[in-house]
């Protein structure tokens, strides 16, 4: 690991300049996943700034929103009273995550900027656009089954690893950030980046921008949902393939609804097509199977990862019956 410059600031703006003023500076909350990108190589910092004593860590729910800090624990958050009863997709994405040591840890800011798993990034040795821009993607034919098949580009397939950021983006919630020019608020939707031809480049942030916040509206909706995580193991195992789902059904009738999805995609996928064949349509075999097809219809599979596509439709189909009470 390479040697690194330590500062625990006592204010956001002190924080936000002391990344902002170096290239190579970086925050530190859980640390995590940082930690773990130093050590493998695939992240290399001169300056770390901790950001553990700022005031970020409360959750609060007022006036039809729920506000998370960036420091509030995975756990806190997960067994917070209001968010079990007005956001349980986002508790049950939570407690899907990782392991109870890590979610006594991890901050849910740090979560949703996790980087990929993918081992090519991680591996030091291994070429990769997403670490070292033009090197090249070994996984468009190697070792790719726990790959992308939304959303990738001929430089990156990565899958997006974040089980809180799929449920986030299922209730309409915004990211709260400060920087050098001021405070800005980013929607769920906007906050990841397709890899395009600019892999490297994850999320909307810039360099020196601090998430503070995440703020959720309470609604109807949010308050149907669920989480299925889909993994190789029970715990501490990243989503093979993952669906967040929130519903407005109202005299048997589909009025809304928010379909998202993980371990498919290079970022937490929302899928608007699949969202149309639902909405305006009772619940039901034919309605459910149809934005199955629709969800699916531009996956681009590999020879090792075709069999997501398959997988995430019959996830679908069973997410959305226990959702609905068809089961």
């Amino acid at each position: 690991m390479k040697a690194f410059d330590y500062a625990r600031p006592a204010t956001a703006e002190e924080a936000v300049r002391l990344v902002a003023e170096r290239p190579g500076a970086c925050f530190i909350a859980g640390g995590t996943d940082l930690l773990n990108l130093m050590k493998d190589g695939a992240g290399t910092h001169d300056r770390v700034v901790d950001i553990n004593a700022l005031p970020l860590a409360d959750v609060v729910s007022s006036d039809g929103v729920i506000r998370i800090g960036a420091l509030a624990r995975m756990r806190e958050v997960a067994e917070h009273p209001a968010v079990r009863r007005a956001l349980p997709v986002v508790a049950q994405a939570l407690l899907a995550s990782a392991s109870p040591q890590v979610r006594n840890m991890a901050a849910v800011g740090g979560n949703i900027l996790q980087r990929t798993r993918c081992g090519y990034f991680r591996d030091a040795g291994s070429p990769c656009n997403k670490r070292t821009p033009g090197s090249g993607c070994p996984a468009l034919d190697g070792q790719n089954r726990a790959h992308a098949i939304l959303g990738g580009s001929d430089q990156c397939i990565a899958v997006h690893p974040s089980d809180l950021a799929v449920a986030l983006l299922a209730v309409d919630a915004t990211i709260v950030t400060q920087s050098p020019t001021g405070a800005r608020r980013i929607p769920m939707g906007e906050f990841h980046r397709l890899p395009g031809s600019t892999p490297e480049r994850d999320t909307a942030l810039t360099h020196g921008e601090l998430i503070v916040g995440i703020e959720v509206p309470v609604t109807a909706m949010a308050a149907t949902s669920g989480y299925l995580k889909l993994r190789d193991r029970t715990t501490f195992e990243f989503a093979v393939v993952a669906v967040a789902a929130a519903l407005d059904v109202r005299g048997g009738i589909v009025r809304d609804a928010r379909l998202t999805f993980g371990g498919i995609a290079t970022t937490p996928w929302r899928s608007p097509e699949a969202e149309a064949a639902l909405r305006g349509h009772p619940l039901s075999d034919t309605t459910i199977a149809a934005a199955g097809r629709a969800l699916v219809r531009d996956a681009r599979t590999r020879e090792s990862n075709a069999f997501k596509a398959d997988l995430v439709q019959r996830a679908l189909d069973g997410h959305l019956r226990e959702l609905g009470g068809m089961r």
